[in-house]
């Protein structure tokens, strides 16, 4: 197996572990109240659900994996400025930094 497929299917099962924790914590929930977005909790949630299997269809159809790593990736560059404005820890912010760099990659490689 190559790091590019490593590190896609660690991006999808992770977005897909973090949407349904959403529907079953409501500390998820919370979170984006936290931020001020919760309207817009699941709406980030479903986009997240379809760059995830947008990540898996794209192991056989290479557009879906370059339009989703690129969506992923910018949203997770949203979530870490959300972060940096609530003036959140690094710790903290970190998951949201890895999750940008690794779809950054996954885009990048994706597109040579």
């Amino acid at each position: 197996m190559t790091v590019l497929k490593i590190c896609i299917l660690l991006s999808s099962f992770s977005f897909f572990a973090y949407a349904t924790s959403y529907f079953m914590y409501p500390t998820m929930k919370s979170e984006f109240k936290r931020f001020g977005l919760e309207k817009f909790g699941f709406f980030v949630i479903i986009t997240q659900l379809l760059g995830a299997i947008g990540l898996i269809i794209g192991l056989a159809f290479h557009p879906f994996l370059i339009i989703a790593s690129l969506g992923l990736a910018i949203q997770m560059f949203a979530g870490v400025l959300v972060r940096i404005k609530m003036k959140d820890s690094i710790w903290i912010s970190l998951p949201a930094f890895f999750y940008m760099v690794l779809n950054a990659y996954i885009f990048w490689v994706s597109i040579q």
